[in-house]
């Protein structure tokens, strides 16, 4: 063995790729550690693996991952009971940047067959694309790795600054496995501390089953769990259990609503352990807009960031783990393969099954609807594929029955001659049971689905039909209600056409129209959205906004109210309505939940009338 220090140039532009990693291929600094321990918990799998074969390279019972920190010397050092490299391993698969032992230890089991028990022997190998090791100049100015392989007397170390070449020397140690000393930079100070260490480990690598210690003045304290709860059966596993995961996943204390625990196997694996909540969390689901169930390969978390369930199922929360999902060389960026579209489709089915069956329970499924219903209607907004599987997942109040309905339930008491699916929509959900726009309907028995959530002047167009009946707004266009029956109705309305010309006349900037109309009963008028423009509500919300209202709205009358049997009088006589239009209008407003258009002038009039007993 020479005693000489052998140096070597990197097999690549050495300068520009660690620059890469080090300032734009990691957006986390201390994803370092995450990359280090997955390769000290790959090489003791493959040590292990190798063991099946050769008995004399077997695994110490004691054997683990230990992180020390020494904060005299400013270095932290990760050492393995592994496989270990020899001089040639040390200068191929850290002397090449992007070349991996891992990956081709990988390649050569990929056609290894299953035990006789079904078993599958091949080790969990995460490091595929040799780079994450040089995540550790990230943090570093200097990097020694220290090695010995299993079943080798001979230990080499390599060192390297980063910059542009390596040295290779003999060295000593006592056991097969790798250390890796970290000379720290001056800014990385923080990596010598042990809670901060803890912290790392335990975001990054709780659930890797290799067992972590952090290394304290001579003392090892455990790291990190080891166990991956979502790899068991579901006959191993508590409630209690199940509680302890869904609170530590989701920072909750209350019992998950809904419990999802599966594995998918064939084409495409992965486990899944997902929760529903069983009440709203501290921080709206409303104002987060993205999924944060976490992304695990091997165990290993990757990301919350990774987009499995689509953001109309953002409430949901826990863990999908994947043994064969392909990820570009920085594991926290995700690349859009095939089989992330495939995961992110099987995991939203399964989710929507089980809401499906869930909702067989009305009670059971009350519960759910208040505190995530809202946030699920975003999916007919947004989710063209998935409309027909979510729509009968809804839940609405109603003009016709106490509590919540649903749209097939909805559907079966429709009159015979019933053909369209009616509802309004309004910002307040007291103020819909009163609204003048249900009177004709209650008065012809046809149910109108009362909606008013922030969502709900979004979806019904998006979703447009319901098993072929059309959803269409009791305030948008002429609804014709003839052909309805009324009980009690008072003969033939009265002909109101010169009042009708007289109110355009005077209303010729506010409105579009003004009409007749047989909906209303107990009220004199009602505001109607013009032809084929959005809906009442739906303008005020663009009118909020500051964007164009879709057209002047249609003032419709009632010709059988005492006001408008008055005014027509006076239309008769041809007397001036211009100022009793305006009021009309803004009654009608009003009414809808809207602003008078001059409030103050309103308000005077309101005071002027009780004043004089008018």
């Amino acid at each position: 063995m020479s005693e000489t220090i052998e140096r070597h140039e990197f097999g690549a532009e050495v300068g520009r790729l660690l620059d890469l990693v080090v300032h734009a291929l990691y957006s986390d600094r201390e994803i370092f550690l995450r990359e280090l321990v997955a390769n000290a918990a790959d090489a003791m799998d493959r040590r292990r693996f190798e063991a099946l074969t050769q008995s004399a390279v077997a695994l110490p019972a004691d054997a683990k991952v230990r992180i020390v920190p020494d904060k005299a010397a400013r270095t932290l050092t990760i050492q393995d009971a592994g496989i270990g490299m020899s001089k040639e391993d040390l200068a191929q698969n850290l002397g090449t940047i992007a070349r991996s032992g891992t990956r081709a230890f990988s390649q050569s089991l990929a056609d290894a067959k299953p035990g006789e028990d079904g078993s599958d022997l091949r080790p969990s190998l995460i490091g595929q694309f040799g780079v994450g090791f040089y995540s550790a100049f990230m943090v570093a100015d200097r990097v020694t790795v220290t090695s010995r392989r299993a079943g080798s007397d001979e230990a080499w170390t390599w060192a390297s600054e980063g910059q542009g070449s390596y040295t290779l020397e003999p060295a000593a140690r006592d056991e097969p496995g790798t250390d890796i000393v970290l000379h720290l930079k001056e800014d990385a100070d923080e990596y010598v501390e042990s809670y901060r260490l803890d912290h790392v480990v335990r975001k990054w690598a709780d659930h890797i089953t290799v067992p972590i210690a952090i290394v304290q003045e001579g003392k090892e304290e455990a790291a990190n769990q080891g166990t991956a709860l979502w790899r068991k059966p579901k006959s191993e596993i508590t409630e209690e259990q199940y509680t302890e995961f869904y609170r530590h996943v989701g920072m909750n204390f209350d019992k998950p609503w809904a419990t999802l625990h599966w594995r998918a196997e064939g084409a495409m694996e992965f486990a899944a352990l997902l929760f529903v909540p069983g009440m709203k969390p501290f921080q709206a689901v409303e104002g987060e807009r993205e999924s944060k169930v976490r992304l695990h390969v091997r165990r290993m978390f990757i990301t919350d960031e990774a987009g499995l369930l689509p953001s109309w199922l953002r409430f949901v929360q826990g863990v999908v783990d994947t043994e064969d999902l392909p990820l570009n060389v920085s594991r926290e960026m995700l690349q859009a393969t095939p089989v992330l579209t495939k995961i992110r489709r099987a995991v939203t089915g399964r989710v929507l099954s089980e809401l499906a069956t869930r909702a067989k329970d009305a009670e059971g499924y009350q519960s759910f609807w208040e505190n995530f219903g809202p946030v699920l209607k975003e999916g007919i907004y947004e989710d063209f594929e998935r409309r027909a599987e979510i729509a009968p997942l809804l839940r609405f109040h109603s003009s016709a029955v106490e509590g919540w309905t649903s749209l097939p339930d909805y559907v079966a008491r429709m009159k015979p001659e019933q053909e369209a699916i009616y509802y309004l929509v309004a910002d307040d959900a007291d103020a819909l049971k009163k609204s003048p726009q249900l009177e004709g309907f209650r008065a012809r028995g046809i149910e109108v689905l009362l909606l008013s959530d922030h969502v709900d002047a979004f979806w019904p167009e998006q979703l447009g039909r319901f098993e072929e009946k059309p959803l269409r707004s009791v305030t948008q266009g002429s609804v014709d209600l003839s052909k309805f029956a009324t009980e009690g109705e008072a003969g033939e309305a009265p002909a109101v056409e010169k009042l009708v010309a007289a109110l355009k006349t005077a209303l010729s900037g506010d409105v579009s129209e003004v009409r007749a109309t047989d909906r209303l009963v107990e009220s004199a008028v009602v505001l109607a959205a013009g032809g084929s423009g959005p809906d009442l509500q739906m303008q005020r919300l663009l009118r909020r906004a500051g964007r164009g209202v879709g057209g002047l709205p249609v003032l419709e009358i009632n010709p059988r109210h005492p006001l408008i049997v008055a005014l027509n009088a006076k239309a008769e006589a041809e007397t001036d309505i211009a100022d009793e239009a305006g009021t009309l209008l803004d009654l009608a407003r009003v009414q809808d939940g809207d602003t008078p258009r001059d409030p103050v002038a309103f308000a005077q009039k309101v005071a002027a009338a009780l004043a004089t007993g008018g």
